[in-house]
């Protein structure tokens, strides 16, 4: 993400423009592949990459989700950390995200079938 989103629109925006260019990619991905993914599935998979990167991507300093989390779970410190190479809050993102979007595969594969 090339800035930091504050606003509601900003990162409804972002999501959903993120969210759409993912369904068209996976979508010519799945058919290179000969996968026939379940319209449902999909639907279902691409609500929940929506709504986690939503939830977690308006990062307002003290006030956003990844942030709370971080600190509620004893990584506050972590979170903080921006030195040394490192940005704390950058690799929780990241994390946050891939173990949505893990969770996202495994549920648009859902009664996929080959073509």
């Amino acid at each position: 993400m090339t800035r930091q989103c504050t606003t509601p629109p900003e990162t409804q925006e972002n999501c959903l423009t993120y969210t759409a260019t993912q369904a068209i990619i996976a979508g010519l991905g799945a058919r290179a592949l000969g996968i026939r993914v379940h319209p449902g599935a999909a639907a279902a998979a691409l609500a929940v990459s929506f709504g986690t990167h939503y939830a977690v991507d308006r990062r307002v300093p003290g006030k956003g989700l990844l942030e709370k989390i971080a600190t509620k779970t004893g990584k506050g410190n972590f979170y903080q950390l921006a030195s040394h190479g490192m940005n704390g809050a950058f690799h929780l993102d990241s994390s946050w995200h891939h173990g949505w979007e893990t969770v996202a595969a495994l549920i648009a594969t859902t009664k996929a079938t080959s073509r």
